[in-house]
């Protein structure tokens, strides 16, 4: 995302600090979107929708102290991030079915079993190769702004990308073979 528009979301966020409701709506039009992708990615397509709610309304309730130092949509993002780890914790005590979830991706996207195939390769991914993988290049956040919003080096974050993106080859490649293989 451009340094512009970078600083435009960054406004919003300080305008509505100051109670500003239009830059309110702005900053949630502005993000909306590629957060609800992150969300996707970093849990399940089925719960995308409350985590960006979650996300927003930790994000308003904390947005006075947001003092503008970083982009907006990096401290977004990591307040998202944290929203994200906080269900999956909360979904590994409560184990519950997740066919229902694809199934809804899958009856909502018009090329649907390419959809889950990518989903359910990203979602077998290692979580902080995941969470890398996704904020570079799903949301196309700079290396830099991706180790900000989870909190590591840049050096960690090129390394779990480099790994993800090992790791999804791989399992292509597996995927391919075992199709092969069954129509022999």
């Amino acid at each position: 995302m451009s340094l512009v528009v970078d600083d435009e979301i960054t406004a919003y966020a300080l305008r509505a600090a100051d109670g500003d409701k239009a830059a309110a709506e702005q900053f949630v039009a502005t993000t909306r979107g590629a957060l609800h992708r992150l969300l996707t990615y970093l849990s399940d397509p089925g719960s995308a929708e409350d985590l960006v709610q979650e996300t927003y309304l930790r994000a308003f309730g904390s947005l006075r102290g947001y003092a503008g130092r970083s982009p907006a949509r990096t401290w977004l993002f990591a307040i998202a991030r944290n929203v994200a780890a906080d269900h999956l914790r909360s979904r590994r005590r409560r184990p519950r079915s997740g066919a229902a979830t694809v199934a809804d991706a899958a009856m909502t996207t018009p090329d649907h079993g390419r959809l889950v195939a990518l989903h359910a390769l990203i979602a077998g991914l290692d979580e902080e190769r995941r969470e890398a993988f996704v904020l570079t290049q799903v949301l196309g956040l700079s290396y830099a702004e991706a180790a900000e919003v989870c909190s590591c080096a840049v050096g960690t974050i090129r390394s779990r990308v480099f790994r993800a993106r090992d790791d999804l080859t791989r399992a292509v490649g597996d995927e391919e073979e075992q199709a092969a293989s069954s129509t022999r």
